[in-house]
């Protein structure tokens, strides 16, 4: 029991204030809670076991450069995704391919954005400090403790959600995202050109940064054309 809370609290402190635990806030102005529950669970038990019980193999196997960049195109994505504005009216009466997939959505993006975090490195010190012995209540205890502080992350933002004026979320979703995403594609190419070979990292991430700004411009035109027709059509 005093190994469990051990882990727990570690791991729960751990991800207080952490990249995820934001980005979770992020989705909640995009998916319902439920999807975002069922993604989030499944992607930190999964992590945590393959951080316990493989010892780390997962980030030896894969390149650290690799991880940073599939994760920031995965904060970009949905930091464009979130410009479109699909409200929760589409949502609900859109089709049931879309609604399926949003588990997928967010288990997909919470599971690379957490790879090689602190918390699966205490995940990994947890199981290698106390052997395969306690295999079981270390990834117990670090993915309850993990999925607690997450949780607190998503009602925070759905607080938010009901509390702030429409589009006020969808505005702090897009910048979390935005920042993210460039942030951690500037530590990807910093990676790559140490690792693989030599890149003018600020130049590519000057040039990446000014397409993905000029692609939301373009999708925030063209969800204002598509309000305008709506409204028009509403008024005939």
């Amino acid at each position: 029991m005093l190994l469990f809370l051990k882990v727990f609290f570690t791991e729960f402190i751990a991800e207080m204030g952490d990249k995820t635990q934001l980005m979770l806030i992020a989705l909640t102005s995009k998916y319902k809670l439920r999807d975002i529950i069922l993604g989030t669970a499944a992607a930190i038990l999964v992590l945590n076991g393959l951080a316990v019980l493989a010892g780390g193999l997962v980030s030896e196997f894969i390149p650290e450069w690799l991880i940073k960049t599939v994760a920031a195109l995965a904060f970009l994505y949905f930091a464009a995704a979130t410009i479109t504005g699909d409200d929760d009216e589409d949502e609900e009466e859109g089709s049931k391919t879309k609604i399926q997939f949003a588990p997928l959505a967010v288990f997909c993006t919470f599971f690379v954005a957490e790879l090689g975090d602190k918390t699966q490195l205490t995940a990994i010190t947890f199981g290698a400090n106390e052997g395969m012995g306690a295999a079981l209540v270390v990834w117990i205890g670090c993915s309850l403790g993990l999925f607690a502080a997450d949780i607190l992350g998503m009602l925070v933002g759905y607080f938010l959600k009901s509390k702030t004026p429409d589009g006020l979320l969808n505005t702090l979703a897009f910048v979390i995202f935005s920042v993210f995403g460039v942030y951690t594609l500037y530590q990807g190419l910093k990676m790559i050109s140490v690792s693989v070979f030599a890149i003018p990292v600020w130049p590519v991430l000057i040039a990446a940064t000014v397409i993905f700004a000029g692609l939301c411009v373009f999708l925030f035109i063209r969800r204002e054309k598509k309000g305008m027709r709506s409204d028009k059509s509403v008024r005939k």
